[in-house]
Order: structure tokens, then sequence, then C-alpha cells
């Protein structure tokens, strides 16, 4: 699966919204919560507790 494929899949668990890759971070952004979902060994973290703030 091509990160599109997923990326067309995935939404934030916070706020359904779209997501942001941003590979050179590995982060997924959802810009409506300011929250990055960490990359971690090619499996996107989706919980809400282990995203970071960003701005």
């Amino acid at each position: 699966m091509s990160v599109k494929e997923l990326l067309d899949l995935l939404v934030c668990p916070k706020c359904k919204g779209e997501l942001e890759y941003r590979e050179k971070e590995q982060k997924l952004i959802c810009h409506k919560c300011k929250l990055a979902y960490p990359i971690i060994d090619d499996i996107p973290v989706m919980l809400v507790e282990e995203a970071e703030e960003v701005e």
C-alpha cells in the first residue's frame, strides 16, 4: 500500500479531519487539532495521548 493510499484511509482520531504527511519528520499532522502523530518503524501511532502539539 502506498503512502497516498494509506493517507486516503487515515483520519485524525480526535476530530476525524485530514492529515498531512511530513516524510522528512515522519509525522502525520492534523492542522485542525494542531497535533502531530509520529510514525515509528513505518507504523503511524494514531493515539491522541501519543501526539505532539504543533503550532
